[in-house]
């Protein structure tokens, strides 16, 4: 005889149709291959911006605990509020449709890893400067330069009050290492890992072929390059999508600009931090480039299930 579910089972089942059993596959659910894949396809469409967000507070961390950078707690929430409150402001006064917190976190998270200062007024004043520029300086829809950088060359060039110390990193070459390969994660998740590269190839050459001009020994150029600063440069500031050309054609021709003119800031007029003015100046060429070279434009991928980005520069 059948069990009593058995029957109640088959008393249920309409006339002419036999009972499907469940294969033990489909009871068991999906597979661990199966999870793995998707659980990957839900990472592929996650914003960038949040992996940046991640290796920045990383970066931040390990610089206030191991490296004794010059800045403390009160500071960073200091900078970190006054990015978002700007973002805030400017998106009801642009009449945007919805509030986005990462690019002013990251904004802030940069200032906070790079911008120097004796006076924590100007550190927040660099905040505003940061996030106001992308909804005021704009070309065609298109923000002209970086945000961080713009702040911190205005800073510079302004107050004289605020620096930018390279040498804060150390050049430690194992660090170096780690913090590239953090970043080519966030660069290849953004597509803008080309003109991270071929801006540190560039470097590399002149750097070398300075060194071999000169008579220098080899471990010159290679210290330089071991040192944490230009790899933060490379991986989390001329890598931005949102300021950098379009074209692939003209990301690699705007990378050797970039390289060209810091080796030129560095070593014909003697300015430290060559990168961060090099950077300024060849964002102006930008809008110029995108011209004669012309692509898609890029769209950050909002949430999974989300339109893309249509709010917030």
């Amino acid at each position: 005889m059948k069990p009593l579910d058995g029957l109640v089972t088959d008393a249920l089942q309409p006339p002419g149709r036999s009972r499907v059993v469940p294969s033990a596959r489909e009871v068991q659910g999906p597979t661990p291959t199966q999870r793995s894949w998707a659980a990957g396809e839900i990472v592929a469409q996650l914003d960038p911006r949040v992996y940046q967000i991640s290796v920045l507070s990383l970066l931040l961390t390990y610089g206030m605990w191991r490296l004794d950078l010059e800045i403390d707690p009160a500071r960073v929430l200091a900078i970190v509020a006054t990015a978002l409150l700007t973002q805030y402001v400017a998106t009801a006064l642009a009449d945007l449709p919805q509030f986005d917190s990462k690019s002013a976190l990251i904004s802030g998270l940069s200032l906070c890893l790079l911008l120097r200062t004796n006076d924590p007024w100007l550190a927040v004043l660099a905040a505003v400067v940061a996030v106001g520029s992308k909804f005021v300086l704009r070309v065609r829809g298109k923000h002209v330069f970086n945000p961080t950088n713009l702040a911190l060359v205005a800073m510079m060039l302004i107050t004289g009050r605020v620096w930018a110390s390279p040498g804060q990193w150390g050049s430690a070459a194992l660090f170096a290492f780690a913090l590239a390969s953090a970043g080519m994660l966030v660069v290849s998740r953004a597509g803008r890992a080309d003109v991270t590269c071929v801006f540190l190839a560039t470097w590399t050459i002149l750097l070398i072929g300075r060194a071999e001009w000169l008579g220098d020994p080899l471990s010159i150029p290679l210290h330089r390059l071991q040192n944490g600063a230009p790899v933060l440069f490379a991986f989390f500031m001329i890598s931005d999508p949102r300021t950098t050309p379009d074209s692939r054609a003209g990301r690699i021709l705007f990378a050797i600009l970039v390289a060209a003119g810091a080796y030129v800031v560095q070593f014909r007029l003697f300015w430290t931090n060559g990168p961060l003015w090099s950077l300024a100046a060849c964002s102006l060429a930008v809008p110029l480039i995108d011209r004669l070279l012309p692509a898609a434009r890029h769209r950050w991928l909002a949430a999974p299930g989300t339109a893309l980005e249509r709010t917030a520069p």
